[in-house]
């Protein structure tokens, strides 16, 4: 194990939480803990903008120097008084308590410490089961690049189309700790992660402030929900074995027709048990959830930019509980959400709209009139209220989303040399409506969501105190009665938690911004069964409920938190809470739960807790029952000696060779005029471009995921044109070796898969390198033949 960098990064990521203290400490300024679990996204994200504009003209040194001055420049004027300085006095302005500094340092601590033992019992980024050949090939190209964005690893001569903002996050910390990629990964990986947790964390225990919670207990359900916590599907998988034998098969055909378990699968038990099956429950889609995804290890956007989605949530909070004659602050925290948004565009695309809609919510659901935002706009909104209830919400609504567009603008400013560029790509993409056949079932969403379902609907029937239930049940079966009708069964999951929540919110029931939480998470699981994007990556709308669904549970879980504490705690008074949020009061009454209802209470969390760990449980003891060989580490690419040790030279030797700019080896297809080439299996296999995929040197094409990015046509061009410098004459090859200005040649068990045997025996055309099984052929262009040529292959 390599102590000393798993230290080295712990110091990195102390500098960046005292930097970022001052910065949240503003921003959450009348709460106990000041934000400080959220200093590390929050100094990450003011690092990181300026040093990807800059990078649009030089990306290195000069590129990290200024994301490294302006959050330092920031965090100084975050903290010190203003009004002292112009008096010629220095004051600091900042004043955090020592107990929630010790509880995030030892949340983010002990984060880091678990995803690093994890880590380390698998460290490779190999390429079966996920996208680490994507993701390691990306952090490679940003360590290769002189601009933003990289030169695309893939397809040599372009630049990515992709978003990637992670690996850029990544990169810059590796050069401020001076580490090597394939030990980046991981490190970076057990970071994102503890910054995830700890901000989670900070969320549930100041929200749950306003309820007069402990801020240990909320945080830590929170904090347990985001970073240990499965589905349902594995506690009743096993919870099977415990029933009658005549009850277990029916139980497991109705958890397999409602999933994409089998029966036999399920009646198992323990002995079939894989950590992956979890995340395929609903059929034709992906369900992942946090532990799961670092678990299997990819240094992917949807894990990575979960955190500042988090982040989005607190600046959402902050609005939510500025007092309304505070304008000045409401509108300068309105103006932090397009910038998070912005940035979540180039990190996760997918999370771009979501920061945006809660900022939506945040408004229309805040006590403050959002009328006062605008000037003159009260007077205009007063005559629509006032006609009935209804008219008022639509207003406060109508107003959030104006606010809403504006943000857009100044987001798509923020990110415009991704949305100008990388994001612009030759493949089709449209939005398109899920016919009945393609959606979840109720079986499924129940399994997938369920722990959270109940907790909720727990907590919000604790707060609304219906006085006619009656109203209640009836919507409930209503909803689930029109679900059924036409085919949507999320309306039965998602409609009551939007319309009690919201509810909830607009009245005097003693709910806060956890609600608001619940009613987005709702909205997002309901909008994957309305709509999904329709594009090369997974059938259908896999890909859309894939990433959608991490951004459902980051914004549960600390939802979850407050709930489940407040369910424990007991209900607040409803004036009091309303009074906390708006004006900071010190404490909140509670009406007092009686010992029965409280130890009720606590049974009900406790069997959560305890449904939702048995995955993880299971999943990580079996992770870390063995070893990689020769011993934990966190070098990401030992496994190529292990595994692959007829190539692991060439490639060292590929990756140190600094005239290597442009590489042709077998496309990442097994496509072949005609039919299929010779090899078994290439997309997540190491028959696709392990070359350029560990070494960040362009192959002229590589994976299938090109598709995605540049459109069938000129991904299969160039696999045709990489077929000819494989088989055809030199003339041929000649040409197509100058037109891509390839440097380098790769001939290994993979090209000879496709191609049979191949050599080159034409001028401007060497050995550089043999061992193993791999030679690589140097290209000198200036001496290949003309084109009129008749050379012959050998």
């Amino acid at each position: 194990m390599e102590y000393a960098l798993v230290l080295r990064w712990l110091v990195l990521y102390a500098a960046l939480f005292a930097a970022g203290v001052p910065l949240v400490a503003r921003l959450l300024p009348n709460t106990r803990g000041r934000g400080v679990g959220l200093a590390v996204p929050a100094a990450t994200l003011v690092l990181v903008i300026p040093a990807y504009w800059v990078g649009q003209v030089a990306f290195g040194l000069p590129a990290l120097l200024a994301g490294v001055v302006v959050l330092l420049a920031a965090s100084a004027l975050a903290a010190l008084d203003v009004g002292a300085l112009r008096d010629g006095r220095l004051e600091l302005a900042v004043d955090v308590p020592r107990g929630p500094v010790l509880d995030a340092a030892v949340v983010f601590a002990l984060s880091f410490a678990f995803l690093v033992l994890v880590r380390a019992f698998d460290p490779g980024v190999f390429p079966g089961g996920g996208e680490k050949f994507l993701d390691y090939g990306l952090l490679k190209s940003l360590r290769r690049a002189s601009v933003l964005p990289p030169e695309d690893m893939w397809f040599a001569g372009t630049r990515v189309k992709y978003y990637y903002g992670g690996h850029l996050v990544t990169t810059l910390f590796a050069w401020l700790t001076g580490t090597p990629t394939r030990f980046a990964y991981n490190l970076a990986l057990a970071g994102f992660y503890a910054m995830l947790v700890t901000a989670v964390f900070e969320l549930a225990a100041t929200v749950g402030e306003d309820h007069d919670l402990s801020r240990r207990v909320a945080g830590g359900i929170g904090a347990f929900f985001v970073g240990f916590a499965s589905n349902l599907v594995t506690a009743w998988r096993f919870g099977i074995l415990l029933l009658p034998e005549g009850l277990r098969r029916p139980v497991a055909e109705a958890i397999a027709e409602n999933s994409e378990y089998t029966v036999a699968t399920l009646l198992d038990g323990f002995s079939s048990f894989s950590y992956w099956s979890a995340s395929r429950v609903i059929p034709d889609t992906i369900n992942e959830f946090p532990l799961f995804s670092w678990l299997n290890g990819d240094l992917h956007a949807h894990m990575t930019g979960t955190s500042f989605l988090v982040l989005a949530a607190a600046v959402g909070y902050a609005y939510y509980r500025t007092p309304a004659p505070d304008l000045r602050r409401r509108r300068l925290l309105l103006a932090a959400i397009p910038v998070i948004a912005g940035w979540q565009a180039i990190h996760n695309t997918w999370s771009f709209p979501s920061v945006l809609a809660l900022g939506t919510l945040s408004v229309a659901l805040a006590p403050a009139d959002p009328r006062t935002l605008v000037p003159g706009l009260s007077r205009v909104g007063d005559r629509l209220a006032s006609r009935s209830r209804l008219s008022a919400e639509a207003t406060r609504l109508g107003v959030a989303l104006g606010v809403t567009v504006l943000g857009a603008v100044v987001a798509v400013a923020v990110a415009a040399p991704f949305f100008l560029g990388t994001a612009v790509s030759g493949s089709e993409r449209t939005v398109d409506f899920l016919g009945p056949e393609m959606r979840s079932g109720l079986g499924g969403l129940l399994l997938v969501h369920g722990a959270f379902l109940v907790g909720f609907a727990a907590y919000l029937l604790s707060r609304l105190r219906v006085r006619r239930p009656v109203y209640l049940v009836g919507g409930v079966f209503a909803a689930a009665y029109v679900g059924t009708q036409i085919g949507l069964a999320a309306l039965i999951v998602s409609v009551p938690l939007v319309v009690f929540g919201w509810v909830a919110l607009r009245s005097d029931a003693p709910v806060g911004y956890e609600t608001v939480l619940v009613v987005a998470g709702a909205g997002l699981v309901t909008l994957v069964e309305l709509v999904y994007v329709n594009e090369q990556a997974g059938p259908g709308r896999m890909n859309t409920v894939f990433k959608t669904y991490m951004q459902v549970w980051v914004l549960w879980a600390p939802a979850m938190g407050v709930a489940l504490a407040g369910l424990i705690r007991g209900v607040p008074s409803a004036s009091r809470v309303a009074s906390r949020v708006r004006d900071a009061a010190p404490s909140v009454a509670t009406d007092g739960s009686g010992g029965g209802t409280r130890a009720a209470a606590v049974a009900f969390v406790c069997l959560l807790v305890v449904s939702t760990s048995i995955y993880g449980v299971a999943a990580v003891g079996s992770h870390l029952q063995e070893g990689p060989p020769g011993g934990t580490t966190l070098d990401a690419t030992q496994f190529v000696e292990t595994y692959h040790p007829q190539q692991a030279e060439a490639i060292d030797w590929l990756d140190d060779h600094e005239e290597a700019s442009v590489l042709v080896e077998a496309p990442g297809t097994n496509y072949y005029p005609g039919g299929d080439d010779g090899r078994e299996r290439v997309m997540y296999s190491w028959n696709a471009n392990p070359a350029s995929s560990l070494t960040g040197v362009p192959s002229v094409v590589g994976w299938a995921h090109e598709v995605g990015y540049r459109g069938p046509d000129a991904y299969y061009e160039r696999v045709r044109d990489v077929d000819a410098i494989y088989t055809g004459g030199a003339a041929t090859r000649a040409r197509l070796l100058r037109e891509y200005d390839v440097t380098h040649v790769w001939v290994g068990p993979s090209e000879r898969g496709r191609y049979g045997e191949i050599t080159f025996d034409m001028p401007g055309v060497s050995v550089a390198h043999r061992s193993g099984s791999i030679t690589i052929y140097e290209v000198d262009r200036s001496a290949l033949p003309a084109g009129n040529e008749s050379a012959s292959l050998a």
